[in-house]
């Protein structure tokens, strides 16, 4: 029998990433998924910068092209492409008296899915991933050590592979949590929809900036929007089956142009509704992505981003379990943490102006958190975080939380080994204590002594150097005596606002806790 610490369930774009983070952190894993590659119809295409900051880090960022500066993605009404123009609609109302700030050292990017998947399918490979292409999970069951499960490969053998733990990657429909019986909640099944995906010379009119287009004529009621590499989809607001010819009267309409040479590529027919798992973990089994929660096409790019970030903040976990740094209480956080930032972004979909009128109850008075706040500024409340109170908001921009633990380490720029860098540069391997005062540094010795787990203390001033000191104090919210630390995800654990009586003994405590992990000897405090 084969055996591997992590079985993931799916190639699409959450399962490869999480093949991608684990294989980056040094954990064995196996991938199988049934198809032989990407779908033919790809469907995400907007990746925020949060997403591309976790690429960064794995080193892909080079090789996905960066959306303009300040680009946003723009929906109008229209009669057609060539017909009239009604009106624009914002996907977030702007806030005007802001001053703008910088948030990351990365811009999102706008790509096709079935473009995205082979890159990371690729640097997952190179780092140690098994990948393996048309081979189905059959069958599994779970037990107090594992996870067995039955695959079946493209000739129809069949082999047993047993697995420390389970991500099932699988789509909304998600075998592995039907298996489960977990149940789902939420606004629920919207309806079921058709697309055609097609080919034409039509750059010139998103020239204007707009990207999407809500089709709005006599017998016809769909969405168009373009892949920016040529491809556009046209998505029905019915579940009819069309003929070609019909198909291709239909993208005439939508164009408002008979005499554009269109090439009809492939077909689809999904689900558009918005639903959470009761729970994203059962024992051994982690569900991300689809799996765990299914939310309709948006804007802020709420479906294949969440999922992204749901595989990077288990992959540290499962890394650190695995490890023995860290006890299986570690796991539990990641439901705890995971789950309320699904509900989020299905009440902000609904509270929005693009599906409100589709909202059926749901997210009622729910407050719009500006796209920094989404993006960058959700909570985590967990084990794994100490100080995250219950009557926070769920997110806030970065500026506001000024370094508050449960979220994600601000963004800065310091100088490192006479090379400029973001402070997410110096994170995401390991712990990271961020101090200006040096007796922090015999602190993090003796906490990482104590509790089995390494910490590197980065003193700013001598090990970084931040372009603005004082603005690094703010962003982080402590003061020169002050430290902070931060997770492996590049998450804020924990701050000590000013230096306490006993350092080492505060950044023990808060390790230990943060970590799940008791200390192992007693030490004597320096």
């Amino acid at each position: 029998m084969e055996s591997t610490p992590v079985l993931i369930v799916g190639g699409g774009l959450v399962g490869l990433s999480a093949s991608l983070f684990l294989a980056w952190r040094g954990v064995p894993c196996v991938l199988v998924e049934r198809h032989p590659g990407s779908s033919p119809h790809p469907r995400a295409i907007g990746y925020t910068a949060r997403t591309l900051e976790l690429l960064r880090a794995v080193g892909l960022e080079e090789r996905i092209p960066p959306i303009p500066a300040n680009f946003q993605l723009r929906r109008a009404r229209v009669e057609s492409l060539a017909g009239t123009w009604f009106e624009e609609s914002p996907w977030t109302p702007e806030r005007r008296s802001e001053p703008r700030v910088e948030q990351s050292p990365c811009r999102g990017a706008a790509v096709a899915q079935d473009w995205l998947e082979p890159l990371l399918r690729e640097r997952a490979i190179s780092l140690g991933a098994d990948i393996r292409l048309e081979t189905e999970l059959r069958h599994f069951e779970q037990d107090a050590t594992g996870v067995t499960a039955t695959l079946r490969r493209r000739d129809g053998s069949e082999a047993t592979l047993r697995a420390a733990y389970v991500i099932a990657a699988d789509g909304h429909r998600s075998p592995v949590r039907e298996a489960l019986e977990i149940g789902r909640s939420g606004r629920g099944h919207m309806r079921t929809v058709r697309s055609v995906l097609f080919r034409a010379p039509l750059d010139a009119y998103l020239q204007a900036g707009v990207r999407q287009f809500q089709i709005e004529q006599p017998g016809l009621d769909a969405f168009l929007t373009t892949y920016g590499d040529g491809r556009w989809v046209l998505i029905f607001s019915d579940d009819d089956e069309r003929d070609e010819a019909t198909l291709r009267t239909l993208v005439s309409r939508a164009i408002g142009r008979t005499d554009v040479d269109i090439e009809l590529l492939t077909t689809g027919r999904w689900e558009l509704s918005a639903l959470i798992a009761d729970r994203f973990a059962a024992g051994r089994i982690f569900l991300a992505g689809d799996a765990a929660h299914t939310l309709p096409p948006s804007r802020g790019g709420y479906g294949a981003n969440t999922g992204i970030d749901d595989a990077h903040n288990l992959a540290w976990k499962l890394a650190a379990v695995l490890s023995g740094t860290s006890g299986p209480a570690l796991l539990d956080t990641y439901d705890a943490e995971r789950r309320p930032i699904a509900w989020l972004r299905h009440d902000q979909i609904f509270a929005r102006p693009d599906y409100r009128a589709e909202a059926a109850g749901v997210a009622q008075d729910t407050p719009i958190f500006d796209d920094d706040a989404m993006e960058f500024g959700q909570l985590y409340r967990s084990t794994a975080v100490l100080g995250a109170a219950a009557e926070l908001p769920p997110a806030r921009r970065p500026e506001e939380w000024a370094g508050q633990p449960g979220t994600r380490a601000p963004h800065l720029w310091v100088r490192q080994d006479e090379a400029r860098r973001s402070t997410l540069d110096l994170l995401q391997r390991g712990w990271v204590l961020f101090s200006e005062d040096p007796a922090w540094a015999s602190a993090a010795t003796h906490a990482a002594q104590a509790v089995g787990l390494p910490v590197a203390c980065l003193h700013l001033g001598t090990t970084v150097q931040p372009e603005d000191l004082s603005a690094f104090r703010t962003a982080y919210g402590v003061s020169p005596r002050g430290a902070t630390l931060i997770r492996p995800d590049g998450y804020i654990a924990w701050r000590a606002m000013d230096l306490p009586a006993s350092p080492a003994e505060a950044l023990t405590e808060a390790l230990a806790t943060a970590a799940c992990a008791a200390p192992r000897v007693s030490q004597p405090r320096p």
